[in-house]
């Protein structure tokens, strides 16, 4: 078998590739290594021997992540201030069609997985995400069927648990309450976007400690609000400005000091209300928003 022929298969599953390991890792930059890496030990595999392509590719990339988060849980104990999943930038719409993968890479649904161990969480992103067979789910964790059945129920129970008890939001209703969102923070217009606040908002900053940001989260839509008129009110200074992105496939304000990004806030929407702020300040994790990243399950 040609390099050609490892590079085209691996080339075409890419996208399922990149958001298993970003689920499982909450990281761009470090599911762009992990891919790097498994690519590298893909390249040796006799594909003579590979009867399924996607179920091999996603088992190898998936203990990789495995081996990166395991990795990366002391940085994560030791971070200073809140630690929020690094954002995705994305094309425009690009999971909007898929309700499940939509649901599955919010900043929200991310924060969750959190919670859960590094096996439970590939447990439950491979099987309630992409449905894979539990043989292969247990081939990939390195576990026994009976195990991982018991690591997806559990998996599953603890997210439906902690998941926000909502009715569904379409995307024009998102689209509607992120306009009027934007008219009344624009215009300081206080009544108006308390109005759009749930009462219990929260806004979760993550700077790392590397520039100047909430280390603990801000409750309630009085103290959200007045957060929400500084970031507009810096964003009036000159060199300043606020554009608006699709990142993790939900609204989100992208802040520029010249042409140079200094944070991103990605907001919840449930219940016609907003209800969480997730603002991204950590400039490591602000580098990969450069360019749109591709998603698939």
């Amino acid at each position: 078998m040609s390099a050609d022929e490892h590079a085209e298969r691996f080339t075409v599953l890419r996208p399922l590739l990149f958001t298993i390991v970003y689920e499982i890792l909450g990281s761009a930059t470090e599911s762009d290594d992990v891919l790097q890496d498994s690519y590298l030990r893909w390249a040796k595999v006799d594909l003579a021997a590979v009867r399924d392509t996607k179920s091999y590719l996603a088992r190898l990339v998936t203990r990789q992540a495995l081996n990166a988060l395991r990795a990366s849980t002391r940085r994560r104990e030791e971070y200073i201030g809140s630690w929020l999943p690094e954002p995705l930038l994305l094309e425009e719409n690009d999971a909007s069609a898929d309700v499940v993968l939509a649901e599955s890479v919010s900043m929200a649904m991310l924060v969750l997985l959190e919670t859960l161990t590094p096996n439970e969480r590939a447990v439950f992103v491979l099987r309630e995400v992409f449905g894979f067979d539990y043989d292969e789910i247990a081939a990939a964790v390195g576990k026994s069927v009976a195990t991982v059945h018991q690591m997806a129920h559990r998996a599953r129970g603890h997210v439906q648990a902690r998941r926000r008890r909502f009715d569904p939001v379409d995307a024009g209703t998102t689209t509607r309450i992120t306009e009027q969102f934007m008219s009344a923070a624009a215009t300081g217009d206080m009544e108006g976007l308390l109005s759009l606040l749930a009462p219990d908002a929260t806004w979760t900053a993550d700077s790392g400690g590397k520039v100047t940001a909430a280390r603990q989260p801000v409750v309630g839509a009085a103290k959200v609000a007045v957060l929400v008129m500084e970031l507009f009110r810096v964003g009036r200074l000159p060199d300043s400005r606020i554009e608006m992105v699709n990142c993790n496939n939900a609204p989100a304000m992208a802040a520029y000091d010249g042409d140079h990004l200094v944070g991103v806030c990605l907001f919840e929407v449930g219940d016609g209300k907003i209800t969480n702020f997730y603002v991204i300040r950590n400039p490591d994790k602000l580098l990969a928003l450069t360019v749109p990243r591709q998603i698939s399950r």
